[in-house]
């Protein structure tokens, strides 16, 4: 049974008067629901805002953490990072200046007060996640905590590990009479009920790049399930180890080999299971883009808008 709680959000019954992680977020949530933030209508995505910006700092390689996200930690006095998912050549190129903290092993309740208090000592702090924060991140919880306590906060994107190993296997996510969407998605397990798996209709669709994160250890499991439910077993899957980091690994297959490929190879986390025609980055049609038929009696407006559309 939780405590009761007035409606700032406050144990009544925590004599400090701190606010609870879990009500900070559900105070946040209530009033996201009443008013959208202005703070949507003033900022663009690279703009520097004022407070704590949560920061992708891409798949691997240093190379692709963005100009914005690299300016913001090289001005950092506190650098809150995912551990190990960040590459530590990272940290050491870009963040020599600073205190760094790794967030393994951390729940809220330390994290919270962590960079509250760094912020309100006149501190630059940053929180620095793997790929972007957007894609299985878990930010916006400790940002509605963070915003609770009055300490501002603010996304700035990186890239996601789909866009490394799709850059790795020389392909488009989404190619013409191939693929026209793509999903990202996990696998079954503690965390997503069988019920919430969706990974077969996705696959089922015919027309979707299916890129699968947090499934690595699930690979072989993922599979035998596609197969079980009648997918054709010669389907195209790739698996990205660490993808744009020095020790990336590809493996290719099918639904049908890629699970026993994946076990040979002892890989149980970090890998990007990329699953559809697309991998191959065959069978595709030319596109109207650069046929000449996009050009035809358009003006500017409109080649930007057919560009945009391909």
């Amino acid at each position: 049974m939780t405590d009761p709680q007035d409606d700032t959000g406050r144990d009544d019954g925590d004599s400090s008067g701190a606010t609870t992680p879990q009500a900070a977020i559900d105070a946040e949530g209530e009033a996201r629901t009443r008013e959208r933030d202005a703070r949507v209508y003033e900022h663009t995505a690279g703009d520097e805002q004022d407070g704590i910006p949560f920061i992708g700092a891409g798949p691997g390689d240093p190379k692709l953490l963005t100009v914005a996200g690299r300016e913001l930690v090289e001005a950092a006095d506190l650098v809150v990072h995912a551990g190990s998912l960040v590459n530590s050549e990272l940290l050491d190129a870009y963040c020599a200046d600073a205190e760094t903290v790794s967030s393994i092993g951390k729940d809220l309740e330390e994290l919270v007060p962590l960079m509250r208090d760094a912020h309100e000592r006149g501190e630059n702090v940053v929180r620095l996640h793997s790929g972007d924060p957007a894609i299985y991140g878990a930010a916006l919880e400790q940002m509605d905590a963070l915003e609770h306590e009055g300490v501002p906060t603010y996304f700035v994107p990186g890239v996601t590990a789909a866009f490394a190993a799709s850059a790795t296997l020389r392909t488009q996510l989404t190619l013409n009479e191939v693929s026209n969407h793509v999903a990202f998605t996990r696998p079954q397990g503690k965390t997503l009920s069988d019920e919430d798996d969706h990974i077969s209709e996705f696959v089922g669709m015919g027309d979707v790049t299916t890129c699968i994160y947090l499934g690595t250890h699930a690979v072989a499991e993922t599979m035998d399930r596609l197969l079980a439910e009648g997918h054709d077993p010669e389907t195209p899957v790739a698996v990205v180890y660490h993808a744009s980091w020095p020790d990336e690994e590809v493996i290719e297959g099918t639904i049908a080999t890629i699970g026993e490929r994946v076990e040979r190879a002892g890989y149980r986390a970090s890998a990007l299971v990329l699953i559809g025609d697309a991998v191959t980055g065959a069978g595709y049609e030319r596109s109207y883009l650069y046929d000449g038929w996009a050009s035809r009696g358009s003006d500017d407006g409109a080649d930007a808008e057919t560009e945009a559309d391909d």
